[in-house]
């Protein structure tokens, strides 16, 4: 029996239909299909209009094409349909996010670009990666990113997970807690997933533990950062500089602080983007119907409970 897949994102049609052939492919983005239509396979879960519905019809898993579930519609989440996420599809240009932005904090960019001649030649403030410390909240696709590239340049590795598990990756030490962590770290990588357990992770307490002059990148979401708390370790310079991809709310009204703070680097979420992206995630749904069609399990089942 053929598979039947409702199909929202357009641009994988044609690879999907290349790919897994023993599946019958649905374009839905524009158009609910005829009454009475149903498909097993939905791939795509953020619009509720166009999602809610064709849950209706007959679906029982819904593939995901990004990592993060806190967008997605309540009702698909607790439909009774497996849910799969496209977990580490962004990895790459978030990590490359990542590496800039500590390097432009090392290096004194933007302000160091010259605009008139300076006082001195051959001479400014700048500082390398190398034998600095990283800290990771978070050691899944993006965070692993993050510390391979992060090791690359020469930088201690440090992360804090929710599991005891040993880093996929070489080199990373894996530490007990975020307290033990926060003093010891130059960089403080955001890149859990937002939760219950994760929400205001980093707090006033949190800020008052960390290592003077400590840059905060945020790749995750802003709900994890206390930004009242933010605020006041950036005037004291605990928090030297915050490179901010993820604030909360999103989008960030006009006239916000965060826009105008000298100290902050903002970026409207687009750590994630780049000409492969669409690709990787069709990438990572083909794997996964393959698997489907053969009967086996799928890969990235997403916990409801625990929020990833």
């Amino acid at each position: 029996m053929t598979v039947r897949v409702f199909n929202l994102m357009a641009p994988a049609s044609e690879r999907l239909r290349a790919e897994v052939p023993d599946v019958e492919v649905l374009d839905v983005a524009d158009a609910l299909p005829a009454a009475g239509v149903e498909a097993e396979v939905l791939f795509g879960g953020w619009q509720d209009d166009k999602v809610l519905p064709l849950l209706e019809r007959g679906v029982r898993w819904v593939q995901l094409p990004g990592t993060g579930i806190d967008g997605v519609p309540e009702g698909v989440l607790r439909s009774g349909a497996i849910v799969t996420c496209a977990r580490g599809a962004s990895a790459v240009p978030i990590s490359e996010y990542v590496l800039a932005v500590m390097l432009a904090f090392e290096k004194g960019f933007p302000q160091h670009w010259l605009r008139e001649a300076p006082r001195y030649w051959n001479f400014q403030r700048m500082d390398t990666l190398d034998g600095k410390t990283l800290g990771l909240v978070g050691l899944g696709g993006i965070g692993s990113a993050v510390a391979s590239r992060a090791l690359a340049f020469g930088m201690r590795v440090l992360a804090v997970r929710r599991t005891a598990a040993p880093s996929p990756i070489a080199g990373v030490a894996i530490v007990p807690s975020l307290d033990a962590m926060l003093p010891e770290v130059d960089h403080l990588v955001v890149a859990a997933p937002s939760t219950h357990r994760t929400r205001r992770l980093l707090d006033a307490d949190a800020f008052a533990q960390v290592k003077p002059g400590v840059h905060l990148v945020n790749i995750a979401r802003g709900s994890l950062v206390d930004q009242d708390a933010l605020r006041v370790a950036l005037e004291d310079g605990r928090v030297a500089r915050a490179s901010l991809d993820t604030v909360d709310p999103e989008p960030l009204p006009a006239g916000h602080w965060l826009y105008a703070h000298p100290k902050v680097f903002l970026t409207p979420h687009a750590s994630w983007m780049s000409r492969r992206m669409v690709d990787a995630a069709v990438g990572i749904f083909v794997a996964n119907l393959r698997r489907y069609v053969a009967g086996e399990p799928l890969e990235h089942v997403v916990d409801v409970d625990e929020g990833y």
